[in-house]
């Protein structure tokens, strides 16, 4: 499952997705920090199966937050980012979307 969570700004949305099992873990790799514990209510809202994110990723995006390995496998599948935009913390994938205007 994959937790699911928009925001609306001035900008525009802002999209933010976390596989679930990720939430609650701090990930670290040398200076480089994921904090999914602290910053939890920042990714936390809907939980919806893989099939379901399609319907969220539709839309225009002003941002994106998007960790963990379905997740971002969703989103490079789907030919929103490429493999090679994708980082690593810990072992655990991520992605930044910035549309600039």
């Amino acid at each position: 499952m994959i937790y699911i969570k928009n925001y609306n700004t001035e900008s525009g949305t802002v999209l933010a997705m976390c596989d679930q099992e990720l939430i609650g873990n701090v990930y670290s790799e040398g200076k480089l920090e994921l904090d999914l514990k602290s910053y939890s209510e920042f990714y936390v809202g809907e939980l919806i199966n893989e099939e379901e994110v399609e319907t969220y990723i539709e839309g225009e995006l002003y941002s994106a937050n998007i960790v963990g390995k379905r997740s971002v496998g969703i989103v490079v599948s789907k030919g929103i980012v490429s493999r090679d935009d994708v980082k690593e913390v810990g072992g655990v994938p991520f992605v930044h979307i910035y549309t600039m205007v």
